[in-house]
């Protein structure tokens, strides 16, 4: 297979891993929140609308906080807030999450595929999808689209979620089997990150597809926004699956500016908008529906673990989480959104389990710490995300009430992975925002995430040796587990181990802050990650 060349920008050879960093980074904008658990509510009834009836050939139309930059959409390549978003409406894999409960579902796949100890599965097609364009979806099709992601030429971040795949053949045309290097317990939620695309129509103009994809989803793309700012979709008059559109057409338009996406719901031009400021939660939740869903999406102290650095030393990584006085800091800076990190999780994730090492504010310790490991000055590079800018001035003045000298630094996200890329001596420690839940919400993606990929443990992190050797074991026995209970003991012990080791560590998980209005849209639940989620949502307006 040839490398894509995307309409949009062309896939160098800087890893995937790498990119997708930098763009989740800064993916969450001026005031997007991300945790996902007991998000305080002003919403009047619990998530969802009900009022009004459902008008199927009305309109939903919304506000989205995030450029469309320099991504297309090809599910291989894109990596972008607002793309991967729309991808959720009208593109499907064998199976999808449901970003409003984590849960996983068949969507091309006529039915979930069981956990198994077999290392071969066969995987059949709903009966009759079609693509957008009428045409059938074959097992031709799925082959192509997970050899395409997995072909190493084209340098897909999302092969590294499917590793555990050898090889993916049609049996028929109706099925595909799966050959694995190993049983793994979380096959059925990893195929939700291959969409399935029409290989002629791909193939035939890779361009093409990249500006405006073809997909099986409920909605169609008719408009990908790059020249009007507003995304347009319709309903895919071919979809036979389990979420049909109940509208039948939406408008996204791209509005970053929080003033004027907020201006844009309380004028009734648009039912809904993400990333709510938090200084504007009191004044929204007056008038709409306003919900902040706690999710994953942390910030995170990533130090560096380089042998000649005094950060390599254990010590002065805990001394620094110690001295955070982190409830200050998320009342004062963050207006009470977000939660502090007991663990590598947050406490409402499923999966989650209190770490052995939780880290509260401790000054005391905190000093003994920094004294014991020899560190009296640091350098601290951080992002420059708006919601950043209000908090790391605070952990600035914590580190200098310790006596500490602070060298602060603030950058483009961009800018601060190009500054300490391959670049042991270029920090100390860096404060920056990540949410790779955008993919999926079992611990083992969002912990290899970071720890399990060269991008972040070697090139970033400079982290080796024993404890490194220690969760890369952990890791492996993970993803290797089909036992559900076995298989979080292991994930618990991977918590523990990284919370003493803390080679890169959450401060804090983040709630995202979405309004709507529920007179006129029903059954709409706000998500805890990028962006507005609009299946099995219909709409009483025109």
């Amino acid at each position: 297979m040839s490398k894509k060349v995307s309409l949009f920008r062309k896939i160098g050879a800087l890893s995937a891993a790498a990119g997708i960093a930098a763009t989740l980074a800064a993916c969450a904008p001026a005031d997007k929140a991300e945790d996902s658990a007991s998000g305080s509510s002003a919403s009047s009834d619990d998530n969802a609308a009900t009022a009004g009836e459902v008008n199927e050939d009305g309109t939903i139309r919304a506000a989205i906080s995030y450029e469309l930059g320099t991504n297309g959409y090809d599910p291989m390549t894109t990596t972008a807030a607002l793309t991967i978003a729309a991808n959720w409406h009208t593109l499907e894999g064998l199976t999808e999450l449901d970003p409003t409960d984590g849960s996983t579902y068949a969507a091309l796949a006529a039915e979930l595929p069981e956990p198994s100890e077999d290392t071969e599965i066969t995987v059949e097609l709903r009966d009759g999808a079609k693509f957008s364009d009428g045409t059938d979806i074959t097992a031709e099709d799925v082959v192509y689209s997970f050899e395409r992601v997995m072909d190493p030429a084209n340098n897909s971040l999302y092969a590294s979620f499917i590793e555990f795949i050898e090889s993916v053949e049609a049996d028929g045309d109706n099925a595909v089997k799966f050959k694995l290097k190993y049983p793994t317990g979380v096959f059925a939620e990893r195929l939700s990150v291959v969409k399935i695309v029409p290989k002629a129509l791909v193939e035939k103009d890779p361009e093409a597809f990249d500006f405006n994809p073809v997909g099986s989803g409920p909605f169609k793309m008719t408009d990908n926004g790059g020249a009007t700012n507003t995304v347009k979709f319709e309903r895919n008059e071919h979809y036979n699956g389990p979420r049909p559109a109940r509208a039948a057409d939406m408008a996204w338009d791209i509005i970053p500016d929080a003033s004027t996406r907020i201006n844009s719901l309380q004028s009734d031009q648009v039912q809904a908008i993400d990333s709510v400021p938090y200084l504007n939660i009191a004044q929204l939740e007056q008038a709409e529906d306003l919900k902040s869903q706690q999710g994953f999406g942390l910030l995170f102290a990533m130090f560096n673990n380089d042998e000649s650095n005094q950060f390599s030393q254990k010590e002065a990584r805990q001394a620094f989480l110690y001295a955070i006085d982190m409830d200050t800091l998320i009342q004062n800076a963050m207006q009470g959104q977000a939660s502090p990190a007991t663990s590598f999780l947050h406490e409402n994730h499923p999966n989650y389990n209190k770490a052995s090492t939780v880290y509260s504010y401790d000054e005391a310790k905190a000093k003994e710490l920094f004294e014991k490991a020899g560190v009296t000055k640091l350098r601290l590079l951080v992002t420059d995300h708006d919601w950043v800018k209000a908090i790391t001035p605070l952990i600035e003045q914590d580190l200098k009430k310790l006596g500490l000298e602070v060298e602060f630094t603030q950058k483009k996200s961009s800018d601060v992975y190009n500054t300490i890329d391959g670049n042991p001596d270029s920090y100390d420690v860096v404060i920056a925002p990540g949410d790779p839940s955008v993919f999926g919400n079992d611990p083992d993606l969002l912990m290899r995430w970071w720890y399990g990929n060269d991008t972040w443990t070697k090139t970033r992190m400079n982290w080796s040796g024993e404890s490194y050797d220690k969760v890369q074991d952990l890791l492996s026995k993970g993803i290797q587990s089909t036992d559900k209970s076995e298989q979080q003991e292991i994930w618990n012990e991977t918590y523990d181990v990284l919370s003493e080791e803390v080679p890169l560590y959450p401060l804090l998980h983040r709630k995202a802050p979405t309004a709507w209005d529920s007179e006129t849209l029903v059954d709409f639940e706000p998500i805890s990650l990028t962006g507005l989620y609009f299946l099995e949502v219909g709409t009483t307006q025109e």
